[in-house]
């Protein structure tokens, strides 16, 4: 780190917390990113529906990224912060920063994009395979494995709606319903219209030959062939770092069901702590990497605005002094 206080510290150093350096650092503004190294699709193989950069490798689109902001004067380092805090005195006093090994640094405000972890079902197996045959989106995914026999692994009431959906990119879908309820009456006539095979059964394990997924293991000894597994992950907000300035994540429903948490902020990502603002999968648990790009170029307008305002009432108060 080259100095003690910058006017905003980044704590992550994914789409959203590089796209805010760069929008930041080409306001001229001293930035510092603190990135942990842990993208969330480090699995994946590419990143999909970002216009202009469509199936560039996670960490090929990373390093471009940074050599953007870099270029433009944003300081990008290595580490993982332990916590955070405001400085005593008025409430521009700004935040101090600390890593995990001792470093500590000052802020004018904070930016943070650390983003969510992926929960998978404990089904052995699973996340060995998670992003390359073991998926869940399938707008992130679903191209790649169109035609192919799929399977959707039921854990909760979404399953009927994840096989529903991902009968639009296979016509061989097959719903195992694992600890999942029994569809209803009506669902069942939807996945029968559609097509969409259920097998009833608890899912223990995975096939996998010549290091390829190829089929779903049931407790009866009876394996069913398949090339992909849908699964829901339950997505939880990395949010220490904002728990320790005082913020607590929620609980994301989707129909009635608990898929996750996240941090509450407004549209711009700024929370209920002044000067603290969010963008990314910490805060919007279903946005992809090109919304995680849009929505930290977002809040780095916000947040600039906001160093404006106080720049600018600094001033006033120094001429009139």
């Amino acid at each position: 780190m080259e100095r003690q206080r910058y006017d905003v510290v980044i704590v992550g150093g994914g789409a959203a917390g590089l796209s805010g350096a760069l929008a930041l650092a080409r306001a001229r503004r001293s930035v510092l990113v603190i990135d942990a190294g842990e993208p969330r699709n480090a699995p994946a193989s590419h990143v999909h529906n970002y216009l202009g950069r469509e199936s560039t490798p996670p960490g090929e689109l990373l390093a471009i990224g940074r050599n953007e902001a870099a270029g433009y004067g944003a300081e990008i380092v290595s580490g993982r912060v332990a916590s955070a805090e405001r400085l005593p005195g008025a409430e521009d006093a700004g935040f101090r920063v600390v890593t995990e090994d001792g470093r500590s640094v000052e802020a004018r405000r904070l930016l943070v994009t650390t983003g969510l972890v992926d929960e998978l079902p404990p089904v052995p197996g699973l996340a060995e395979r998670w992003g390359r045959e073991v998926l869940h989106c399938p707008y992130c995914h679903g191209h790649e494995v169109a035609d192919r026999p799929i399977g959707v692994l039921a854990t909760g009431p979404l399953a009927v709606h994840q096989a529903l959906m991902w009968r639009q990119w296979s016509d061989d879908v097959t719903l195992f319903l694992h600890t999942g309820p029994e569809p209803s009456a009506e669902e069942s006539e939807e996945l029968a219209a559609r097509d969409v095979a259920v097998v009833d059964g608890e899912v223990v394990g995975l096939e996998v030959a010549d290091d390829r997924f190829t089929g779903v293991r049931l407790a009866s000894g009876r394996v069913v062939p398949r090339e992909a597994l849908v699964v829901q992950a339950r997505f939880t907000a990395r949010s220490a770092v904002l728990e320790s300035l005082g913020l607590k994540p929620v609980a994301q429903e989707m129909a009635g069901t608990v898929v996750g948490t996240y941090i509450p902020s407004d549209p711009t990502g700024a929370t209920e702590v002044p000067g603290v603002w969010v963008a990314g999968n910490v805060t919007r648990l279903t946005e992809q990497v090109v919304g995680a790009a849009a929505a930290g170029l977002m809040a780095a307008g916000a947040l600039n605005g906001d160093l404006i305002t106080e720049d600018t009432r600094l001033a006033v108060a120094a001429r009139r002094a």
